[in-house]
């Protein structure tokens, strides 16, 4: 019979520390994509567990926070790929979206809203950049496209926006 082996406590308490450290803002990448927010505190423990479970595997070849991003950005993909999103209400309340600061404009409560209804690769990049301040280069190696493209998707998600927020039709999503 074998022995059970506690949890290594060096590995709980990083754990520990990237959960406070990092929480928010996943919580706000995932409530972004996901547009649940149910569905977008699954994904972060989710990403947390997986963090935990690769912990032992982290290289450091990317900071954490972009190691713990890539992970909640699958995941994201993943449950929206899953046949339970598809009888979700993809309307989410702003309101519920985790904020460092005090309460948004009008003004900026319709770009989150506009924001949202982008397709998943733009609002990908369009969070990182604006929301994260990630560079186009962090964005790339996040993604796993070149900066280019990272380029390309942050320029057409803005013509986007600004057809979304002047009233016309152009965003075809």
């Amino acid at each position: 019979m074998g022995t059970i082996q506690a949890p290594d406590q060096a590995l709980t308490e990083k754990l520990e520390q990237l959960v406070l450290q990092y929480e928010k803002d996943l919580l706000r990448i995932c409530c972004l994509y996901l547009r649940d927010w149910e569905m977008a505190k699954d994904a972060v423990q989710e990403t947390f567990l997986k963090a935990y479970k690769n912990l032992p595997a982290f290289r450091g070849d990317s900071n954490e926070k972009t190691w713990l991003i890539r992970i909640a950005l699958n995941q994201c993909r993943d449950m929206r790929r899953s046949a339970w999103h598809r009888y979700i209400d993809p309307r989410m309340d702003v309101d519920k979206l985790p904020l460092a600061s005090p309460p948004p404009s009008d003004d900026h409560l319709s770009l989150t809203m506009a924001i949202m209804k982008l397709k998943p690769k733009y609002l990908e990049a369009v969070t990182l950049y604006f929301y994260e301040g990630y560079t186009m280069k962090e964005i790339a190696s996040i993604l796993r496209i070149s900066e280019a493209a990272v380029s390309q998707r942050i320029q057409k998600a803005k013509q986007k926006l600004k057809a979304e927020l002047e009233g016309g039709e152009g965003n075809d999503r």
